[in-house]
């Protein structure tokens, strides 16, 4: 495609950016910290800044863009919106995945270059220890002065290999439990710190590899920067030492919720220090109306008193409360409320049963048991979004590749017309199987072969009916036509087969379940992509998405025992969640359960956020 002068060009996709988005778009030969709250449009910031540097040259071809999300599905978003404004020559130049994905890649790819003893021969499967584990590991080799606390906190940040010539114990029992965890049984068990601390070994001792990357990548983006953890920075900063890479980081330090993760406490301001980095702050909301940004702004004042208002840009489109407390004397009466107060949103066409979230603390698997028998009296169901399908949680098996690959195939299969599912099948087809850009004919073939399997697929769904047994052969014919192989090299996540099995059976798995439970595929295809469900989900889990209504499911000082004025984590998640709402956010808060938060109370109170009995209010 011929390139667009810098002075031509025009974001794609959307009408026009704020004149500090422009700014820091515009800013390519210092890298540049864009801090931006909620709401403001961070990844399509990052979505229009790549389409920029593509289209102008300005990252020329074959030089890449590497961007490192947190999270798997913001990894995906970043991926599709590029793909949407950049010709595929231009978007097959953009490598957007998660910091777990980028280290595992480099580890699978370049494993056998690590030094004596590290590069042990063999498979290896990726563990994820609790406590106890590290307990147990402490108490059978008898390290008296180390506690679990102490080696879990020590994983992440150890430089390999371990020093043990201080004599110091820590360090001893860190090499032992390198050793076991490499040696100890048939199969080598790897955690992600490990694998980033064996990567951070790899860039070390390899110059070449290292080149290599940062010829490969001269811009570098980062996503929810404020999580980034100080084994991940300490990874990056090895990686493109020296280089001449530009890097945009983007984040909002209101919503770092996982400190508990070893999240940078200082993650801004270590950013701008080394790499000279040039600050600026966008201050558009794109979510949320005007009336909910005030009542968000009391919480960021809480969390920064300098923190600047935010521009509501989004419109309000209901009338009557927009956000309360609602008060209730029992769990029953709170469940039962809720339920009829949902249904009657449902009915009257306010609101889609799936763009109604009800967030809870934790223990969803518990909430649900308690709520959903009032939601299906009402003809409502709930869609538990931490319910795991074997080993994989229904919301993270959305946000898949496969899923995202296989869902538009199903339903071009259910269906004899959806151009949106075609466009996105044809997508990822193309991507799958990577034809040459200048060849008119082999993409035209490769279209040829799609239409023939949906063909296939539609021939098939229409003399199945829904079933489990049905249901497994047409997900077989699926990743027939695509190929597990096609599928595990193209994306690193599922290089190794167990990782690929795992989720590939959660698939079938849900697939199966939901098409025993349906009279169509279509309305099976719905429950799997919870299409008609309320969801219920964490408030962790919340972080990147959006609905229309959400009701934070008791919030008293029993449930929400850590939310304390000083503990800034806490508030932090609370503030994040808050902020998924497009249009209004309650809370329900039962007598039986636990007391209010009277500090919350206040500190919603001046934005109008009333405490109203539940039951009461008709």
């Amino acid at each position: 495609m011929t390139r667009v002068s810098t002075e031509d060009w025009v974001p794609q996709g959307v009408g026009d950016l704020e004149n500090r988005a422009w700014e820091a778009l515009r800013q390519n030969d210092i890298s540049v910290l864009v801090t931006a709250g909620a709401g403001a449009g961070k990844t399509e910031f990052l979505a229009q800044k790549a389409t920029y540097l593509l289209q102008t040259g300005i990252c020329p071809a074959p030089k890449r863009i590497l961007a490192i999300s947190f999270k798997k599905d913001a990894a995906r978003n970043l991926t599709e919106r590029v793909a949407k404004r950049c010709p595929k020559d231009q978007a097959r130049r953009f490598d957007s995945m998660t910091f777990d994905a980028f280290t595992k890649g480099l580890l699978d790819r370049f494993r056998p270059a690590l030094p004596e003893p590290f590069n042990a021969p063999g498979t290896y499967q990726i563990v994820t220890p609790f406590r106890r584990d590290y307990e147990d590991f402490i108490e059978r080799h008898s390290y008296h002065r180390v506690s679990a606390q102490q080696l879990e906190k020590a994983i992440p940040l150890a430089d390999l290999p371990v020093d043990i010539s201080s004599g110091s114990e820590i360090n001893r029992a860190l090499a032992n439990y390198w050793q076991e965890q490499l040696f100890g049984d048939d199969e080598i068990s790897l955690s992600f710190p490990m694998i980033n601390r064996l990567v951070k070994l790899l860039l070390q001792e390899n110059s070449y590899i290292r080149r290599a990357l940062q010829a490969t990548y001269p811009i570098v983006f980062l996503d929810e920067y404020q999580d980034t953890t100080y084994a991940q920075y300490d990874m990056l900063l090895t990686a493109f030492d020296g280089s001449d890479s530009v890097f945009t980081a983007v984040g909002d330090d209101k919503q770092r919720i996982m400190g508990w993760a070893g999240a940078m406490n200082d993650a801004f301001d270590q950013f701008e220090n080394d790499f000279e980095a040039r600050r600026i702050t966008l201050l558009s909301n794109w979510r949320s109306h005007e009336d909910l940004v005030r009542i968000q702004h009391e919480i960021a004042r809480r969390i920064d008193g300098h923190v600047e208002q935010a521009r509501a840009q989004g419109t309000r489109e209901i009338e009557g409360d927009i956000s309360a407390i609602w008060q209730f004397r029992s769990i029953d009466e709170e469940n039962n409320y809720l339920a009829e107060w949902v249904s009657r949103e449902v009915q009257s066409g306010r609101v889609e049963a799936h763009d109604v979230a009800i967030l809870v603390r934790m223990r969803a698997d518990q909430v649900e048991d308690e709520i959903a028998p009032a939601f299906t009296a009402r003809g409502l169901r709930i869609r538990n979004a931490a319910r795991s399908i074997g080993e994989i949680q229904i919301q993270d098996l959305l946000g898949e590749e496969l899923t995202k690959i296989f869902v538009p195939l199903l339903r071009l299969g259910a269906t004899y017309r959806s151009p949106d599912n075609w466009a996105l099948a044809q997508q990822s087809y193309m991507f799958l199987e990577a034809p040459d850009p200048d060849s008119d004919i082999s993409q035209e073939r490769l279209l040829f072969k799609l239409e023939a399997f949906v063909g296939q697929l539609r021939a098939e769904v229409a003399r199945s009916q829904p079933a489990a047994d049905s249901a497994e052969a047409i997900a077989g014919m699926l990743l027939e036509f695509i190929g597990s192989a096609t599928l595990r090299q193209s994306y690193p996540a599922y290089q190794r087969e167990r990782d690929f099995e795992r989720v590939w059976r959660g698939f079938v798995t849900l697939l199966k379940e939901c098409a025993e439970h349906s009279s169509s595929w279509t309305e099976a295809l719905d429950e799997f992509e919870g299409i008609g469900q309320v969801a219920l989900m964490t408030v962790h889990k919340s972080k990147g998405l959006e609905f229309h209504t959400m009701i934070f499911y008791g919030l008293d000082n029993q449930t929400w025992w850590s939310l304390t004025p000083q503990r800034d984590e806490e508030l932090n998640t609370f503030f994040v969640a808050f902020t998924r709402a497009k249009q209004r956010a309650f809370f329900s808060q039962c007598v039986e359960r636990g007391s209010s938060i009277g500090w919350i109370q206040q500190l919603l109170a001046p934005a109008g956020v009333e405490v109203i009995d539940g039951v009461n209010n008709g």
